[in-house]
Protein backbone atom coordinates (compact mmCIF):
# COMPACT_ATOMS: atom_id res chain seq x y z
CA UNK A 1 0.00 0.00 0.00
CA UNK A 2 2.69 2.32 0.70
CA UNK A 3 4.21 2.06 -2.82
CA UNK A 4 0.99 2.83 -4.51
CA UNK A 5 0.42 6.30 -1.99
CA UNK A 6 4.30 6.99 -2.81
CA UNK A 7 3.47 7.19 -6.79
CA UNK A 8 -0.05 8.71 -5.87
CA UNK A 9 1.98 11.54 -4.32
CA UNK A 10 4.71 11.43 -6.53
CA UNK A 11 1.72 12.59 -9.30
CA UNK A 12 0.31 15.01 -7.15
CA UNK A 13 4.36 16.91 -7.02
CA UNK A 14 3.35 18.81 -9.56
CA UNK A 15 -0.14 20.19 -10.41
CA UNK A 16 -1.75 20.11 -13.84
CA UNK A 17 -0.80 23.51 -14.97
CA UNK A 18 3.77 22.64 -14.22
CA UNK A 19 3.86 24.43 -11.05
CA UNK A 20 5.85 21.80 -8.28
CA UNK A 21 3.60 21.58 -5.11
CA UNK A 22 5.61 22.76 -1.90
CA UNK A 23 7.19 20.63 0.59
CA UNK A 24 4.58 21.59 3.14
CA UNK A 25 1.60 20.98 0.76
CA UNK A 26 -1.59 19.21 2.91
CA UNK A 27 -2.47 16.69 0.12
CA UNK A 28 -5.12 15.18 2.30
CA UNK A 29 -6.96 18.33 2.66
CA UNK A 30 -6.35 19.41 -0.74
CA UNK A 31 -7.98 15.70 -2.53
CA UNK A 32 -11.10 16.15 -0.08
CA UNK A 33 -11.96 19.81 -1.40
CA UNK A 34 -11.05 18.66 -5.34
CA UNK A 35 -13.16 15.43 -5.00
CA UNK A 36 -15.56 17.77 -3.93
CA UNK A 37 -15.12 20.77 -7.04
CA UNK A 38 -14.97 18.03 -9.06
CA UNK A 39 -18.60 17.46 -9.08
CA UNK A 40 -19.06 21.60 -9.69
CA UNK A 41 -16.53 21.47 -12.27
CA UNK A 42 -18.81 18.13 -13.96
CA UNK A 43 -21.99 20.09 -13.70
CA UNK A 44 -20.90 23.37 -14.86
CA UNK A 45 -18.81 21.46 -18.18
CA UNK A 46 -22.36 20.32 -19.30
CA UNK A 47 -24.04 23.83 -18.79
CA UNK A 48 -21.75 24.99 -20.44
CA UNK A 49 -21.93 22.80 -23.49
CA UNK A 50 -25.16 23.00 -23.77
CA UNK A 51 -24.60 27.17 -23.71
CA UNK A 52 -22.27 27.07 -26.53
CA UNK A 53 -23.55 24.16 -28.75
CA UNK A 54 -20.41 24.03 -29.91
CA UNK A 55 -20.03 27.33 -31.67
CA UNK A 56 -17.18 28.81 -31.24
CA UNK A 57 -18.87 32.34 -30.07
CA UNK A 58 -21.17 33.87 -26.85
CA UNK A 59 -23.00 37.18 -26.31
CA UNK A 60 -22.92 39.12 -23.03
CA UNK A 61 -26.06 38.46 -21.15
CA UNK A 62 -26.80 38.21 -17.38
CA UNK A 63 -26.56 34.60 -18.13
CA UNK A 64 -23.56 34.26 -19.41
CA UNK A 65 -22.36 36.82 -16.55
CA UNK A 66 -23.63 34.29 -13.77
CA UNK A 67 -22.00 31.42 -15.82
CA UNK A 68 -18.73 32.77 -15.62
CA UNK A 69 -19.16 33.79 -11.77
CA UNK A 70 -19.75 30.38 -11.45
CA UNK A 71 -16.19 29.19 -12.98
CA UNK A 72 -15.37 28.70 -17.00
CA UNK A 73 -14.12 24.78 -17.57
CA UNK A 74 -10.84 24.90 -18.34
CA UNK A 75 -11.41 23.47 -22.27
CA UNK A 76 -13.18 26.24 -22.64
CA UNK A 77 -11.42 29.21 -20.90
CA UNK A 78 -9.41 30.79 -23.58
CA UNK A 79 -12.31 30.83 -25.98
CA UNK A 80 -14.80 32.76 -23.16
CA UNK A 81 -11.60 35.13 -22.37
CA UNK A 82 -10.49 36.07 -25.69
CA UNK A 83 -14.37 36.58 -26.92
CA UNK A 84 -15.55 38.79 -23.38
CA UNK A 85 -12.14 40.79 -23.07
CA UNK A 86 -12.44 42.40 -26.97
CA UNK A 87 -9.42 40.23 -27.18
CA UNK A 88 -10.99 38.11 -30.27
CA UNK A 89 -12.65 41.41 -32.00
CA UNK A 90 -8.85 42.65 -31.82
CA UNK A 91 -6.84 40.01 -33.28
CA UNK A 92 -9.54 38.93 -36.29
CA UNK A 93 -9.16 43.05 -36.60
CA UNK A 94 -5.72 43.03 -37.01
CA UNK A 95 -4.23 40.37 -39.23
CA UNK A 96 -0.76 39.46 -39.21
CA UNK A 97 -0.16 42.58 -36.96
CA UNK A 98 1.52 40.13 -34.18
CA UNK A 99 3.80 38.75 -36.67
CA UNK A 100 4.91 42.10 -38.03
CA UNK A 101 5.85 43.36 -34.41
CA UNK A 102 7.80 40.29 -34.11
CA UNK A 103 9.51 40.73 -37.47
CA UNK A 104 10.20 44.67 -37.08
CA UNK A 105 12.92 46.97 -35.42
CA UNK A 106 14.00 46.04 -31.49
CA UNK A 107 14.55 47.75 -28.85
CA UNK A 108 17.67 46.45 -27.17
CA UNK A 109 16.96 48.20 -23.57
CA UNK A 110 13.56 46.48 -23.76
CA UNK A 111 14.59 43.31 -25.12
CA UNK A 112 17.55 43.20 -22.34
CA UNK A 113 14.73 43.92 -19.24
CA UNK A 114 12.86 40.95 -20.64
CA UNK A 115 15.61 38.35 -21.06
CA UNK A 116 16.69 39.55 -17.59
CA UNK A 117 13.80 38.31 -16.15
CA UNK A 118 13.04 34.80 -17.92
CA UNK A 119 14.81 32.84 -15.69
CA UNK A 120 13.02 34.77 -12.60
CA UNK A 121 9.34 33.68 -14.27
CA UNK A 122 7.93 30.69 -12.38
CA UNK A 123 11.30 28.99 -11.42
CA UNK A 124 8.83 26.27 -9.84
CA UNK A 125 6.80 25.61 -13.15
CA UNK A 126 8.06 22.75 -14.97
CA UNK A 127 6.95 24.21 -18.07
CA UNK A 128 9.28 27.16 -18.10
CA UNK A 129 12.32 25.42 -17.50
CA UNK A 130 15.08 25.62 -20.22
CA UNK A 131 15.16 22.00 -19.80
CA UNK A 132 11.75 21.52 -21.12
CA UNK A 133 10.39 20.72 -24.71
CA UNK A 134 8.57 22.85 -25.93
CA UNK A 135 10.16 25.53 -23.56
CA UNK A 136 7.52 28.37 -23.02
CA UNK A 137 10.33 30.89 -21.93
CA UNK A 138 10.85 31.27 -25.84
CA UNK A 139 6.63 31.56 -26.15
CA UNK A 140 6.51 34.21 -22.77
CA UNK A 141 9.83 36.37 -24.75
CA UNK A 142 8.12 36.77 -27.88
CA UNK A 143 5.07 37.37 -26.33
CA UNK A 144 6.68 40.30 -24.11
CA UNK A 145 8.81 41.73 -26.43
CA UNK A 146 5.79 41.69 -29.33
CA UNK A 147 3.66 43.77 -26.43
CA UNK A 148 6.48 46.23 -25.45
CA UNK A 149 6.91 47.44 -29.01
CA UNK A 150 3.00 47.67 -29.17
CA UNK A 151 2.42 49.45 -26.27
CA UNK A 152 5.51 51.83 -26.18
CA UNK A 153 3.95 54.10 -23.30
CA UNK A 154 4.32 50.87 -21.16
CA UNK A 155 7.34 49.04 -22.74
CA UNK A 156 7.81 45.89 -19.86
CA UNK A 157 7.76 46.00 -16.28
CA UNK A 158 8.18 43.66 -13.88
CA UNK A 159 4.87 41.45 -13.26
CA UNK A 160 3.74 41.61 -16.88
CA UNK A 161 6.19 38.42 -17.15
CA UNK A 162 3.95 36.39 -14.50
CA UNK A 163 0.25 37.48 -16.32
CA UNK A 164 1.66 36.93 -19.60
CA UNK A 165 3.12 33.49 -18.31
CA UNK A 166 -0.50 32.64 -16.93
CA UNK A 167 -2.18 33.66 -20.24
CA UNK A 168 0.39 31.06 -21.87
CA UNK A 169 -0.35 28.17 -19.63
CA UNK A 170 -4.19 28.48 -20.68
CA UNK A 171 -4.53 29.24 -23.90
CA UNK A 172 -1.46 27.40 -25.34
CA UNK A 173 -1.34 29.95 -28.26
CA UNK A 174 0.98 32.79 -28.59
CA UNK A 175 -0.95 35.41 -30.14
CA UNK A 176 -3.91 35.01 -28.12
CA UNK A 177 -1.67 35.30 -25.26
CA UNK A 178 -0.70 38.64 -26.89
CA UNK A 179 -4.19 39.93 -27.38
CA UNK A 180 -5.27 38.95 -23.62
CA UNK A 181 -2.48 40.91 -22.47
CA UNK A 182 -3.33 44.04 -24.36
CA UNK A 183 -6.89 43.57 -23.03
CA UNK A 184 -5.80 43.15 -19.68
CA UNK A 185 -2.56 46.39 -19.86
CA UNK A 186 -4.31 48.12 -22.16
CA UNK A 187 -8.47 48.25 -20.92
CA UNK A 188 -8.90 46.20 -17.87
CA UNK A 189 -6.52 47.56 -15.63
CA UNK A 190 -6.01 51.49 -16.06
CA UNK A 191 -2.80 52.71 -15.96
CA UNK A 192 -0.93 49.71 -13.76
CA UNK A 193 1.98 49.18 -15.50
CA UNK A 194 3.28 52.54 -17.08
CA UNK A 195 6.81 54.15 -16.04
CA UNK A 196 4.62 56.12 -12.86
CA UNK A 197 2.07 53.31 -12.17
CA UNK A 198 -0.45 56.37 -11.29
CA UNK A 199 -3.38 53.73 -11.40
CA UNK A 200 -1.91 51.46 -9.63
CA UNK A 201 -1.20 54.28 -6.80
CA UNK A 202 -4.31 55.19 -7.37
CA UNK A 203 -6.18 51.93 -6.73
CA UNK A 204 -4.21 50.88 -3.83
CA UNK A 205 -5.89 54.76 -2.38
CA UNK A 206 -9.26 53.25 -3.26
CA UNK A 207 -8.95 50.11 -1.66
CA UNK A 208 -7.84 51.91 1.46
CA UNK A 209 -10.79 54.34 1.02
CA UNK A 210 -13.46 51.18 0.71
CA UNK A 211 -11.44 49.49 3.31
CA UNK A 212 -12.36 52.51 6.01
CA UNK A 213 -16.26 52.13 4.60
CA UNK A 214 -16.68 48.51 4.96
CA UNK A 215 -14.04 47.53 7.45
CA UNK A 216 -12.98 50.64 9.63
CA UNK A 217 -11.72 48.75 12.66
CA UNK A 218 -8.57 47.55 9.66
CA UNK A 219 -8.38 50.85 8.60
CA UNK A 220 -7.63 52.32 11.81
CA UNK A 221 -5.01 49.42 12.94
CA UNK A 222 -3.35 50.22 9.62
CA UNK A 223 -3.35 53.74 10.29
CA UNK A 224 -2.05 53.75 13.79
CA UNK A 225 0.89 51.80 13.06
CA UNK A 226 1.42 54.01 9.42
CA UNK A 227 1.19 51.30 7.63
CA UNK A 228 0.68 51.91 4.19
CA UNK A 229 -1.70 49.92 1.93
CA UNK A 230 0.72 49.66 -1.10
CA UNK A 231 3.72 47.76 1.82
CA UNK A 232 0.63 44.98 2.19
CA UNK A 233 -1.07 45.12 -1.13
CA UNK A 234 0.52 46.06 -4.01
CA UNK A 235 1.89 42.36 -5.31
CA UNK A 236 -2.02 41.60 -5.39
CA UNK A 237 -2.24 44.48 -8.02
CA UNK A 238 0.51 44.04 -9.59
CA UNK A 239 0.55 40.14 -10.25
CA UNK A 240 -3.17 39.76 -10.18
CA UNK A 241 -2.70 37.52 -7.31
CA UNK A 242 -0.36 35.35 -9.01
CA UNK A 243 1.61 33.41 -6.78
CA UNK A 244 -0.46 34.90 -3.92
CA UNK A 245 -3.53 32.56 -4.28
CA UNK A 246 -3.88 29.09 -5.51
CA UNK A 247 -3.97 28.93 -9.21
CA UNK A 248 -7.09 27.48 -9.77
CA UNK A 249 -8.50 30.16 -7.11
CA UNK A 250 -6.35 33.23 -9.43
CA UNK A 251 -8.24 31.89 -12.46
CA UNK A 252 -11.69 31.95 -11.18
CA UNK A 253 -10.96 35.62 -10.22
CA UNK A 254 -9.54 36.42 -13.70
CA UNK A 255 -12.71 34.50 -15.38
CA UNK A 256 -14.51 37.63 -13.63
CA UNK A 257 -11.90 40.02 -14.42
CA UNK A 258 -12.35 39.37 -17.98
CA UNK A 259 -15.67 39.63 -17.84
CA UNK A 260 -16.56 42.55 -15.47
CA UNK A 261 -13.32 44.74 -15.08
CA UNK A 262 -11.26 45.68 -12.41
CA UNK A 263 -13.20 45.67 -9.63
CA UNK A 264 -13.15 42.49 -9.46
CA UNK A 265 -9.72 43.23 -8.07
CA UNK A 266 -11.48 45.19 -5.34
CA UNK A 267 -13.98 42.66 -4.07
CA UNK A 268 -11.07 39.95 -4.01
CA UNK A 269 -9.21 42.34 -1.94
CA UNK A 270 -12.00 43.44 0.65
CA UNK A 271 -12.89 39.17 1.02
CA UNK A 272 -9.84 38.66 2.32
CA UNK A 273 -9.65 41.31 4.75
CA UNK A 274 -13.10 40.97 5.71
CA UNK A 275 -13.04 37.46 6.45
CA UNK A 276 -9.92 37.74 8.63
CA UNK A 277 -10.56 40.82 10.14
CA UNK A 278 -10.14 39.42 13.51
CA UNK A 279 -7.25 37.65 12.78
CA UNK A 280 -5.79 40.83 11.57
CA UNK A 281 -6.39 43.02 14.51
CA UNK A 282 -4.72 40.45 16.81
CA UNK A 283 -1.62 42.37 15.34
CA UNK A 284 0.07 44.83 17.44
CA UNK A 285 2.66 46.46 15.54
CA UNK A 286 4.11 47.26 12.21
CA UNK A 287 5.76 43.97 11.43
CA UNK A 288 3.01 41.69 12.96
CA UNK A 289 0.42 43.45 10.23
CA UNK A 290 2.47 42.71 7.24
CA UNK A 291 2.68 39.23 8.49
CA UNK A 292 -0.91 38.96 9.11
CA UNK A 293 -1.24 40.24 5.56
CA UNK A 294 0.64 37.47 3.99
CA UNK A 295 -1.14 34.61 6.53
CA UNK A 296 -4.38 35.81 5.28
CA UNK A 297 -3.81 34.10 1.36
CA UNK A 298 -3.30 31.05 2.55
CA UNK A 299 -5.41 28.50 3.77
CA UNK A 300 -8.65 26.47 3.15
CA UNK A 301 -10.41 29.46 2.83
CA UNK A 302 -8.61 30.39 -0.77
CA UNK A 303 -8.20 27.03 -1.69
CA UNK A 304 -11.89 26.58 -2.25
CA UNK A 305 -11.99 28.20 -5.21
CA UNK A 306 -15.45 27.79 -5.69
CA UNK A 307 -17.20 28.74 -2.03
CA UNK A 308 -14.63 32.00 -1.92
CA UNK A 309 -15.55 32.99 -5.79
CA UNK A 310 -19.44 33.20 -3.81
CA UNK A 311 -18.11 35.27 -1.18
CA UNK A 312 -16.63 37.94 -3.19
CA UNK A 313 -19.92 38.61 -4.59
CA UNK A 314 -21.91 38.68 -0.75
CA UNK A 315 -18.48 39.42 1.73
CA UNK A 316 -18.10 43.10 0.18
CA UNK A 317 -21.37 44.45 -0.02
CA UNK A 318 -23.01 46.64 -2.64
CA UNK A 319 -19.63 47.79 -5.00
CA UNK A 320 -20.83 49.93 -7.97
CA UNK A 321 -18.49 51.18 -10.93
CA UNK A 322 -19.58 54.33 -10.10
CA UNK A 323 -18.02 54.22 -6.58
CA UNK A 324 -14.74 53.26 -7.69
CA UNK A 325 -14.87 55.78 -10.20
CA UNK A 326 -15.63 58.71 -7.87
CA UNK A 327 -12.53 57.10 -5.38
CA UNK A 328 -10.35 56.78 -8.30
CA UNK A 329 -10.82 61.05 -9.68
CA UNK A 330 -9.93 61.75 -5.77
CA UNK A 331 -7.37 59.19 -4.73
CA UNK A 332 -5.86 60.16 -8.23
CA UNK A 333 -5.38 63.89 -7.49
CA UNK A 334 -4.28 62.76 -3.78
CA UNK A 335 -1.08 61.05 -5.42
CA UNK A 336 -0.55 63.55 -7.98
CA UNK A 337 -0.38 66.08 -5.35
CA UNK A 338 2.46 63.87 -3.08
CA UNK A 339 4.04 63.60 -6.13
Amino acid sequence: MAGLEDGREWAYRVDPYGFERPDDFDYASYEAFFSRYLVVLTRRAIKWSKLLKGKNSIQKSLKVKRYIRKGIPNEHRALIWMIVSGAQTNMEQNPGYYQRLLEGEKNDKLVEAIKTDMNRTFPDNVKFRRTADPCLQHTLYNVLVAYGHHNKAVGYCQGMNFIAGYLILITKNEEESFWLLDALIGRILPDYYSPAMLGLKTDQEVLGELVKMKVPAVAELMERHGVMWTLVVSRWFICLFIDILPVETVLRIWDCLFYEGSKIIFRVALTLIKQHQAFILEATNFPDICDKFKQITKGTFVTECHTFMQKIFTEPGSLSMATIDKLRETCRDKVLAQG
